[in-house]
């Protein structure tokens, strides 16, 4: 589990928020929407699912129809984890607008056929999205791992010797089977310490989750797995 469980761009993949609407369509159909999960008294829907992995495919270029049954089932996963995070973090602004439209474009560039906006809508509507619904969703991927960073990044310390410590024992020796030049540490000295960051962010999120799902309660019947009800 790491940061990308929660941020489907950062960069693969994820939505956030209970929709609670019935889905209006997916590729094969009428969507007959049903609990799947029960976090702490908030339910998540088959809809909710369901959408969750077409945001995802969208973000990444795939066919929804692709996803295996672990993917699916991570997917849900991934919906537990963000409801866990939003009981505790509550998100009271949205997502800075210009962030949102920013993540939107960098969607739209990997659906190359997408040439007019006409393209786009068509496009958005086989994966059973809208304009307004893949906002929403990236908003709010933005707007919780905003939160999450505010509650985390404080905590966390990279100092001199543990970027040393990685340059020496694991770049260098990467570098040197490479065949390439050893770069100097101090051209590497910032992108080495957001690395170890990113991962000691990985490590206290993971943490922070493990902890939320061993005192909550959370139902999830075993039928519904993988599986879609249409």
């Amino acid at each position: 589990m790491n940061i990308r469980r929660i941020q489907l761009g950062m960069h693969c993949a994820i939505a956030l928020a209970l929709n609670l609407a019935l889905a209006a369509s997916s590729f094969a159909g009428q969507i007959v929407d049903r609990v799947v999960s029960n976090v702490n008294g908030h339910v998540v829907l088959q809809s909710d699912w369901e959408q969750e992995v077409s945001v995802e495919a969208f973000s990444t270029a795939r066919d929804p129809e692709s996803f295996t049954s672990s993917e699916r089932s991570a997917a849900l996963d991934r919906l537990i984890d963000q409801e866990l995070l939003r009981e505790q973090v509550r998100p009271s602004q949205p997502a800075p607008a210009e962030q949102v439209a920013a993540r939107v474009a960098e969607v739209r560039k990997l659906h190359p056929d997408c040439v007019t906006d006409q393209d786009w809508r068509a496009k958005l509507q086989r994966y059973g999205l809208t304009q307004s619904s893949l906002e929403k969703r990236l908003g709010d991927q933005i707007q919780l791992m905003r939160l999450v960073e505010d509650r985390l990044r404080p905590s966390i310390q990279i100092d001199q010797r543990a970027v040393e410590t990685y340059y020496n024992d694991q770049l260098l020796p990467d570098m040197k089977r490479a065949g390439s030049r050893a770069t100097p540490l101090p051209e590497v000295f910032g992108r080495i310490k957001d690395l170890l960051a990113e991962r000691k962010m990985n490590e206290l999120l993971s943490g922070w989750l493990a902890s939320l799902r061993s005192g909550s309660h959370i139902a999830t019947p075993e039928s519904s797995a993988g599986e879609r009800n249409r």
